[in-house]
């Protein structure tokens, strides 16, 4: 009976002796750091490896993630200066530098950094107009990560970037837009028709213009042909009516066959005396 007691007490003993040395040793994983209390006091941090505490004394209170850590901000409604109203979401990357002030400095870091990110954007897209806040994507992260920075790391936190996922119209506000633009570029394209026709007109003068230059010129060079006929004519003929009979005789041949092959009837009355009257034109045309 008294060997039986005395077995139980000793494997007793072997049982808090190993209890009492698993909770003094702390093997710490790579990437994280553990945050001991001791009689409800903060006292260490644990690194990464092993470590050894003070059993029934010492406390791991926090397990804290030193690898950087992508935080999701949820997706909000933004109003910009001209009262648009857009969505916009990020997504930022952040870093423990101090687990202790993370711990103590903040109820939830993760939660706190999500709410500065989400009020601070509200801030600074406000300050802008829906144009610029659509293409200054670039310009809102860098102001973003400045703004929050100084307020990170009192929270023991490094902000390594800050990423906007989206940036957009709300669906009435890009129903809008797709209205203006479609009236834009239906604008425009009357704007180019006229301008063509525009052109066109212009061009269509300017050719008719040079047609009637060009036929002024020709019939000033006829006239000019003409009347240097005539005088060659006159000069070679001298008195002589004959010649000057035969010409004009030619020519009325010629306009009565043209006037012949016009389909209209046509009446010509000539000269009963035809040598006569071509004597008569001749002598005017001498005198």
């Amino acid at each position: 009976m008294d060997m039986s007691a005395g077995f139980v007490v000793v494997l007793a003993l072997l049982v808090f002796v190993a209890v009492t040395i698993a909770k003094g040793v702390r093997m710490v994983p790579q990437g994280m750091e553990w945050i001991v209390e001791r009689l409800g006091k903060y006292h260490g941090t644990l690194k990464p490896g092993l470590n050894i505490v003070i059993p029934y004394l010492d406390k791991v209170a926090y397990q804290m993630v030193t690898k950087d850590i992508i935080l999701d901000v949820h997706e909000q409604e933004v109003i910009t200066r001209d009262n648009a109203v857009i969505l916009t979401n990020a997504i930022a990357f952040i870093k423990v530098t101090d687990p202790v002030k993370a711990v103590y400095g903040v109820t939830d870091f993760s939660e706190a950094i999500r709410n500065l990110i989400m009020t601070t954007l509200r801030s600074i897209v406000g300050e802008m107009e829906l144009d610029e806040a659509l293409s200054s994507r670039d310009k809102i992260k860098a102001r973003l990560r400045e703004s929050i920075a100084d307020e990170a790391v009192d929270w023991g936190l490094t902000v390594k970037s800050v990423e906007i996922q989206d940036i957009k119209p709300s669906p009435s506000m890009q129903k809008a837009m797709e209205l203006q633009a479609a009236a834009e570029r239906e604008r425009k394209a009357v704007v180019t028709r006229a301008e063509g026709a525009k052109q066109s007109a212009i061009l269509e003068a300017e050719a008719r213009l040079e047609s009637a230059k060009r036929d002024a010129n020709a019939q000033v060079m006829l006239a000019e042909a003409s009347a240097e006929a005539i005088r060659r004519v006159t000069a070679a003929i001298g008195d002589q009516t004959g010649p000057m009979s035969y010409l004009l005789g030619e020519k009325y041949i010629a306009a009565l066959e043209r006037m012949g092959e016009k389909e209209n009837a046509k009446v010509v009355v000539l000269p009963a005396d035809f040598q006569e009257a071509v004597r008569g034109l001749f002598g005017r045309v001498k005198g």
